[in-house]
């Protein structure tokens, strides 16, 4: 459960907030005024709706007011406190949640790139710049990385505080909704493309193992690739999830509850025995990563986006090495390349409108217990919420 502590006395001292706004200067002391939130107070499942400072923004950071932020399963592992959560989490209280757009309403002193009233959406990974990967073109694995939402303060919230070399500048017409999730539409991306790898998708066989948000963007990404059989799995008889894996372009659809065991064979006897030239394995299922490497073509390629609870077994010898596969691991997105990517994909309306899809609930987020239970219980695909208390 979540808890709201003093919102009345809150709404007196946001309404007088709301009518100095104007008169506001550019000193960055937002941390004196105070905002809703949805804060992860204690080490243990759930959070609370409480007052909070507005983040203060240094000199090289954007303030921006969120329109729409979207749940992720990192998210509801904060919230429900798993294993992962417990181990990860070292900032308590915490402001989490990390997918958002909004208006910036302030810019520090040495801020030249993004200005008062543009419409933004944030790259979560904080890079140093400094770091070896940094300087040679892997910032999104920046050796000292920190993540919105993980590791400072998020975007469940009225405002949040992001450097403006993490600010993505959207076209004023994007819908909220779509431009909350293009943070994870950029995950699906990367998996599709680690090195710009359109060749090996375009007129080729694909599957994508998990329907789950990211894989969904992820069937949509390679149609309008241009792969030529796109083949989806399941982890259970989910309609909607497996309604929508249809919806954005998947040929096939199967469920592990269903067909089991005979995926593989099933996806093989549809590409006269070669298997698929692209896997992307979006679950995190170890059952799915064995099925990934048997229905891959000899000399094919395969993404790892998915995240396993434990250590797995897995057979190194025939399922890779004997296959020559290609293997990428998926962390985040390649800033900015990937967010060029996804910019020139929403630029298509047939796109954009497959994305808003997997958007299967709008909430406020005073709501937000409800919206993790949707994704638990697998009733939605991807929830957002919008900052009305």
């Amino acid at each position: 459960m979540h808890e709201r502590l003093g919102l009345d006395k809150l709404f007196n001292i946001k309404t007088q907030w709301i009518t100095s706004l104007s008169s506001a200067t550019n000193d960055c002391r937002w941390g004196m005024e105070i905002m809703y939130a949805v804060v992860k107070t204690k080490r243990a499942r759930g959070a609370e709706i409480t007052a909070v400072n507005i983040p203060s923004i240094s000199r090289n950071e954007v303030l921006v007011k969120v329109k729409s932020a979207s749940i992720c399963g990192t998210d509801v592992h904060i919230w429900d406190w798993n294993a992962w959560a417990q181990d990860r989490i070292r900032k308590i209280p915490l402001v989490f949640g990390h997918e958002f757009c909004g208006d910036v309403i302030d810019i520090g002193a040495d801020v030249t790139s993004v200005k008062v009233g543009d419409f933004v959406s944030g790259e979560t990974h904080i890079a140093d710049g400094t770091c070896y990967q940094c300087q040679t073109d892997r910032m999104h694995v920046c050796q000292n990385l920190q993540i919105l939402g993980v590791d400072r303060d998020g975007a469940f919230a009225d405002y949040v505080a992001l450097p403006e070399r993490n600010t993505w500048k959207n076209d004023p017409k994007l819908d909220p909704g779509v431009a909350s999730i293009q943070e994870p539409l950029g995950n699906a991306i990367q998996a599709a493309l680690p090195h710009d790898n359109l060749e090996d998708i375009a007129g080729n066989n694909v599957a994508v193992l998990g329907c789950g948000p990211i894989g969904l963007m992820a069937i949509a990404v390679v149609r309008a690739l241009g792969a030529a059989k796109i083949f989806a799995t399941a982890g259970g008889l989910n309609k909607v999830r497996m309604g929508l894996a249809t919806r954005m372009g998947a040929d096939l659809v199967l469920s592990a509850a269903v067909e089991g065991a005979n995926i593989p064979q099933i996806i093989l006897d549809e590409t006269d025995g070669n298997g698929v030239d692209v896997a992307l394995e979006m679950s995190g299922a170890p059952a799915a990563l064995e099925q990934t490497f048997r229905i891959l073509t000899f000399g094919g390629r395969v993404s790892l986006l998915g995240l396993f609870d434990t250590s797995v077994r897995f057979d190194f010898n025939n399922s890779m090495i004997f296959k020559a596969a290609k293997v990428y691991g998926i962390s985040g997105r390649r800033m900015f390349q990937t967010w060029y990517q996804a910019k020139g994909l929403l630029s298509h309306s047939e796109f954009q409108n497959k994305i808003a899809s997997v958007i299967t609930h709008k909430l406020t987020m005073e709501n937000v217990e409800e919206g993790i239970e949707l994704i638990n219980s697998k009733n939605a695909a991807k929830v957002v919420l919008e900052p009305q208390w």
